[in-house]
């Protein structure tokens, strides 16, 4: 009796002191969170629901790598029906053995023990995973290892358990009961009451484990296991990628964009805290992929070890329980001197490699003594000017994140900082945003050449909303298709297809101006507002209800943005979805055979952000002779091509262009013709496909170019060009 009471006293004490550390663990991070801005509240609860049953039960993002997410699938779903056996185990510590009231307890029972077997192997391919296969994404040290030693302790100790329980009671082997008979069998000559003493050493061990990894949970990446479900019910809901609405007209505010870590909002804080370090984001990023500075996965650490560290310094409240088993260390985490020096591109094989990246972040954030975390910047001590940078705003990083982590409006924050507070931009960057300013343009070409690109078109008529003012459709032109002479090409051809399926449209004209996707990417709120006004005051003038464009960096601002700022009823179409709607009706037919191996390049805004992968996929499959080819990365997975988020007009200072990177890729699909669907995308691609010598035998084409051939034949423009290329 003695026994039972001392037994039941120490696990309560155990259990409760547990219980409370977790708990101030917790509580302590959540005062750090709260550290931060207020996050927009409003939400639909039954689509947030069925998205976080989808994600967090279904697996849908982990599953896009299905190696490791059929073995976090095997985890996951392990422990919540381990769950259920740690209770019988309990109970049957306090019971002399017996085991839980539970109907049909045999199935039960070696339901479990399956499952801990599967649970294994599953820990098994885990520790394989990052220490024999040696993915780079995956991080080695101590700290994984500890985790993947407490699952296969908390497995061997429920299996030891019931066997050493066997042996004690006398229970006779059982197929029911593989594991823990086979168990059984080897200690069979064991004493009942040796069984006993090693049956509560195994119990005992196992509760010990579990609490343990319970305290230890939240003070490491699998924090992910409580905050993730959260993060993935509360994430930001719209369009995908969508910016936030800076109110610039707030006398209150002190300072715009973020400069300091309490500038994020708690959502964006929570980010911070869901992260599984996983290396999905990084390895997918094309800064990442060609030695940029820029890490996702990193950019997300560093802030989560700078709010902790800092929040721990303004609450006094440590993040460590208990604290004594965690000395203060060095000092907090801060960029160490040499991090000016960006990464020197050495890679190890293949068209891109994350290897240099990863080393120099890992050289670069270290613990440092030289001031407290309330002492350190932002910017320039904890994420440098290169990394913000760097980002080309694609993308890839939150469609691959299993949690909802939102990459980019973090980086769009910080770069909103450094150009509204303190003027620090790039100087091709700032040259752009002036020029943009004060003609329109990024080029700085005069305003009134903005429809000299209609001069061209062999008599075919491009008329102005004021020369057609019953337009069905605005053809919003945008800078690219104004002024850039590749891109004019696309213009041109996409009015000779409109002409041709007899679509009333017009155009700006002069009036135009440029949608402000260039300054807000690049964090110029202000100017993008100005823009934004300006362009909805002239839609609304003619009375614009449906709007197409041939920029997908266009398309996505005027169709997800310029709503929250006044543009209400206006339908905004991209050109392939316009061109494939007229393919369908018939009101175009692409008659003229064209035999050409063509891969299609997915534009990152057109495709991750909007979701319009099959559209100018459906035109190139209308066409006769067309042999449609995907490349390695595709679609939702597609590369991008290194010019989104402003880069189309800064200079890739280290590493290898992004551009180059993917046009290797194109290229290793052995294509004729490189499609695209971008003015951007059609710029790198061409140039990356001039860099690597390939542009006399593959050609780089937007979709309406390649429609146009098919559809005219040799009537239009240079239709029959690549045959007669190819022939000679």
């Amino acid at each position: 009796m003695l026994w039972t009471w001392l037994h039941a006293l120490l696990f309560l004490a155990v259990t409760g002191y547990a219980l409370s550390l977790f708990y101030r663990a917790v509580y302590h991070r959540y005062l750090y969170m709260k550290l931060g801005q207020p996050a927009d509240k409003p939400f639909d609860w039954k689509m947030r629901t069925r998205e976080l049953a989808a994600q967090a039960f279904g697996h849908t993002k982990l599953l896009k790598d299905r190696k490791s997410g059929f073995m976090h699938l095997v985890i996951f779903y392990g422990f919540i029906i381990l769950q259920f056996g740690a209770l019988d185990l309990i109970y049957m510590g306090f019971t002399g053995g017996r085991h839980l009231p539970i109907p049909g307890y045999p199935v039960f029972a070696l339901v479990q023990e399956i499952t801990v077997a599967l649970v294994l192997i599953a820990t098994g391919y885990a520790a394989f995973r990052r220490y024999g296969e040696k993915l780079k994404r995956l991080k080695k040290g101590w700290k994984p290892a500890i985790v993947l030693l407490f699952i296969a302790g908390l497995m061997l100790s429920v299996l030891l358990s019931l066997g050493f329980e066997r042996v004690w009671l006398g229970a006779e082997a059982s197929a029911f009961a593989p594991f823990s008979s086979m168990i059984a069998a080897a200690f069979g000559g064991l004493s009942a009451g040796a069984a006993k003493a090693l049956f509560f050493l195994a119990w005992w061990a196992h509760l010990v484990i579990l609490l343990s990894f319970l305290v230890y949970i939240p003070q490491s990446k699998h924090f992910h296991l409580f905050t993730a479900p959260v993060n993935i019910f509360l994430r930001r809901k719209g369009p995908g990628g969508r910016l936030r609405k800076l109110d610039l007209e707030d006398e209150e505010a002190e300072s715009f964009g973020a400069g300091r870590i309490e500038d994020f909002t708690r959502k964006q804080m929570l980010d911070f805290y869901a992260c599984v370090e996983c290396g999905r984001c990084t390895n997918v990023c094309p800064a990442s992929n060609t030695g940029k500075a820029l890490s996702p996965m990193h950019l997300i650490v560093k802030l989560r070890d700078h709010l902790t560290e800092k929040g721990a310094a303004v609450t006094s409240k440590s993040p460590w329980q208990p604290a004594f088993a965690f000395p203060a260390g060095s000092g907090p985490h801060a960029l160490t001197s040499d991090a000016s020096a960006v990464p020197e591109w050495r890679p190890h094989g293949g068209v891109t490699d994350i290897g240099p990246t990863l080393a120099w972040q890992q050289a670069t954030w270290q613990p440092s003594a030289d001031k407290a975390p309330q002492e350190l910047q932002l910017i320039g001590e904890v994420m440098t000017e290169d990394e913000i940078w760097a980002c080309t705003t694609c993308r890839n990083c939150e469609d691959q994140c299993p949690v909802g982590n939102e990459h980019v409006d973090k980086i769009i924050d910080l770069r909103r900082h450094l150009v509204l507070m303190e003027g620090s931009v790039p100087h091709e960057g700032q040259r752009a945003m002036q020029n943009i300013e004060r003609q329109g343009n990024p080029w700085g070409i005069s305003r009134s050449d903005r429809g000299n690109w209609t001069g061209d078109l062999g008599g075919i008529p491009v008329p102005t909303v004021k020369e057609n003012p019953d337009f069905e459709i605005l053809y919003f032109v945008g800078s690219m298709g104004s002024y850039d002479n590749r891109s004019r090409k696309v213009s041109r051809a996409l009015v000779r297809l409109l002409n041709e399926a007899g679509v009333s449209f017009a155009i700006l004209g002069n009036e135009e101006r440029n949608s402000g996707d260039t300054p807000r990417r690049m964090g110029n709120e202000m100017l993008f507002q100005q823009l934004c006004a300006d362009n909805i005051e002239t839609f609304k003038r003619y009375g614009v209800s449906k709007m197409v464009t041939a920029c997908p960096h266009t398309f996505n601002t005027l169709k997800n943005e310029y709503p929250e700022f006044g543009l209400e009823g206006v339908e905004v179409l991209h050109h392939t979805q316009l061109l494939a709607e007229l393919v369908r009706s018939g009101r175009l037919k692409p008659e003229f055979e064209m035999k050409e191996r063509i891969t299609y390049h997915d534009s990152c805004y057109l495709g991750r952000y909007n979701d319009v992968y099959e559209a100018p996929r459906d035109i190139l499959r209308a066409i006769r002779g067309v042999e449609l080819i995907e490349m390695e990365r595709t679609r939702e997975n597609g590369m991008c091509c290194g010019a989104g988020g402003g880069m189309m007009w800064m200079e890739e200072k280290t590493g290898k262009r992004v551009n180059v990177a993917r046009t290797e890729q194109a290229l290793a699909a052995k294509p004729t013709i490189i499609g695209s669907a971008c003015p951007y995308c059609l710029t790198m691609l061409e140039d990356g496909t001039k860099q690597k010598e390939a542009e006399e035998r593959v050609k780089t084409l937007d979709v309406a170019e390649i429609l146009e051939r098919t559809v005219f034949g040799g009537t239009a423009g240079a239709a029959r060009e690549i045959v007669t290329e190819r022939e000679a």
